[in-house]
């Protein structure tokens, strides 16, 4: 099932069951007073949070979301029943956006349950206004509609720490490693074509597609997934020694980090070089001297073998804990 994480849609709350016009009727006495019941009210919509980033992709052929309306009134001064609410469940992360006010609310929490729209009253039946003044009244109204609106929902991805780096600079086989998940891997750029995450002991990895300089501008694959590194504790930032500029190579990604959020820029950072059994270790510690000039927050290096996947899991827990 593909990767989806942004909808349009249209969210209709219930509409308010009409009240109506009944008499109650007497042995001997046909028309003994109003007894005409109020209509139960529309259904509310609300969104729930719900731990599964593939939720999204079930509504990816549903444009619209109608609630349940409230029943007409009854006889016998009996309301009719309101409609049952309407909960569109959305994963945790989610930010939704009504298109009509602007309002943005957002999932943050497991099962966390927030109003998008309420339902219509429903309306009054003839016996609501009985009075001394008028015993035979024969006055109903109808239900309201219920609050109606556009929305845009984007997930922005809940995650421990997430990869970002060029294309093809192995974070899809770094989170494998850590994680045993199944993120596509090739020889060749832009192999991840959607987010994928890894569970590490507990703690989520996300691998966010690459990067190419101008992603915060719309350039490559990578822009659109650039909102999912908001909410990530940590930044693992993964660089490919088969780059001829390091220095170049680990500028382009933060740049393109700053440019889209300057808080990202803030974000602690681990660089991860990757690929280091492709090269010798005096090439490996060039490297290493190049980026401590434009950042001195190296925390690992990692070649992919059992003892350095396992001591870089080791670190990386550590360090999630500690924040």
């Amino acid at each position: 099932m593909a990767f989806i994480d942004e909808l349009k849609v249209n969210i209709k709350a219930g509409t308010g069951g009409n009240g109506v016009v009944r008499w109650r009727h007497l042995k001997g006495k046909e028309y003994s007073g109003a007894a005409g019941g109020d209509g139960g009210k529309g259904s509310n919509a609300y969104a729930k949070a719900l731990r599964d980033v593939s939720i999204l992709a079930r509504y990816k052929n549903i444009k619209n979301f109608e609630g349940e309306n409230g029943e007409d009134g009854m006889k016998d001064s009996k309301h009719g029943k309101s409609g049952k609410d309407l909960i569109i469940e959305l994963p945790i992360g989610s930010v939704i956006t009504n298109l009509s006010t602007g309002r943005k609310v957002h999932l943050l929490n497991e099962g966390e349950t927030i109003l998008l729209l309420k339902g219509g009253n429903g309306g009054y039946g003839n016996e609501h206004f009985k009075a001394s003044t008028n015993v035979t009244p024969k006055q109903s109204t109808k239900g309201k509609p219920g609050e109606e609106a556009d929305f845009l929902i984007e997930l922005e991805l809940i995650a421990d720490a997430g990869f970002v780096g060029l294309p093809n600079a192995g974070k899809s086989s770094l989170l494998n490693e850590l994680t045993k998940a199944k993120s596509k891997v090739g020889s060749y750029a832009f192999t991840t074509l959607e987010p994928y995450l890894g569970d590490m002991e507990g703690f989520i990895l996300a691998d966010i597609p690459g990067l190419i300089e101008g992603a915060s501008e719309g350039k490559g694959l990578g822009h659109k997934f650039l909102r999912h590194i908001k909410r990530t504790k940590i930044i693992l930032h993964c660089i490919s020694v088969e780059n001829e500029d390091i220095g170049h190579a680990y500028n382009t990604i933060r740049k393109e980090l700053e440019n889209y959020d300057a808080e990202l820029s803030k974000k602690k950072e681990i660089v991860i070089l990757t690929k280091t059994d492709l090269t010798d270790s005096k090439s490996i510690d060039k490297a290493i001297k190049k980026i401590s000039k434009e950042n001195s927050d190296i925390l690992s290096v990692t070649v992919y073998d059992n003892e350095s996947i396992k001591k870089l899991k080791d670190s990386l827990i550590k360090i999630i804990r500690s924040i």
